[in-house]
């Protein structure tokens, strides 16, 4: 008898599989029976065949965007509304005061629940000065122009409240329409003692940068839109500008800022779960 080599038999038992599917019924013409037979031949083909994919990478559900929590839901609703950028309500402050220093800078509706601040039909707003190409926000700009802006003086427009100190010390409050940009009301620090007015005039005194120049400082660390600032003393008792940075994210980093050297000395980022 004709000896037949393991190849030949290989070779037989992919035919037989093969045939099997081009007839889709039972393997009648192939040499083989179904049943153990097939059942061997469809072995000996797994180890000559090469595997494929049972699944198209296109039917994978694509992942569900992720919550925003309470926090960084109403960031996103706040700075959607804001038209004006912090630097232009600085600006703003300081001319509501002639010969005044700006020394806190605070936009409402962050960090309270009472500030004003509804979201605004149109895109974020860009905190760099340039809008953003695509509508989503671009963390280092100005507002974006798309869209209508709230109506001026609107009860739900968010507000930029910030302090000015002349230079005796004496403070003064200016709000400003975060919208409009224009100055709601001016009104003179009643409270403050000549001990007050003494130590808020040293302090503007010994802070060499400006509150553009710290933005700047936590804005190269961190993109995103500055939505706070002030001049104060931080735990050792050094003089440091404080700015709060959301990013594209929605998540707030909180910078301190020496006031004498630039540089960063304290650095938070409180990012939601």
């Amino acid at each position: 008898m004709k000896r037949v080599s393991s190849r030949t038999r290989t070779l037989r038992a992919v035919g037989a599989v093969v045939c099997a599917v081009a007839v889709s019924a039972m393997v009648t013409g192939c040499g083989q029976d179904s049943g153990s037979g097939s059942a061997s031949a469809t072995s000996e083909a797994a180890k000559v065949m090469p595997h494929q994919a049972t699944t198209s990478p296109s039917g994978s559900a694509s992942p569900s965007p992720k919550k925003l929590s309470q926090e960084q839901q109403k960031r996103k609703d706040v700075l959607d509304a804001t038209k004006i950028t912090f630097d232009k309500a600085a600006q703003t402050a300081v001319g509501a005061v002639s010969g005044s220093t700006l020394v806190d800078l605070e936009l409402g509706g962050l960090d309270d629940d009472n500030a004003s601040g509804s979201p605004s039909p149109s895109g974020s707003p860009s905190p760099s000065g340039s809008p953003s190409p695509s509508g989503s926000p671009s963390p280092s700009g100005s507002p974006s122009p798309s869209g209508s802006p709230s109506p001026s003086g609107s009860s739900d427009d968010p507000e930029w409240v910030a302090q000015v100190a002349e230079d005796d010390g004496t403070a003064h409050t200016v709000r400003i329409d975060a919208v409009s940009g224009k100055v709601l009301d001016t009104t003179e620090d009643e409270d403050q003692d000549a001990d007050d007015k003494s130590r808020l005039a040293g302090m503007v005194d010994k802070a060499t940068q400006t509150p553009e120049q710290a933005a700047k400082v936590a804005t190269d660390k961190q993109k995103g839109w500055v939505t706070s600032l002030g001049l104060e003393e931080n735990d050792d008792d050094v003089l440091v500008w404080t700015v709060d940075v959301v990013d594209s994210s929605w998540n707030e980093t909180d910078f301190e800022i020496d006031a004498a050297e630039g540089t960063v000395v304290g650095e938070v980022t409180e990012e939601e779960n």
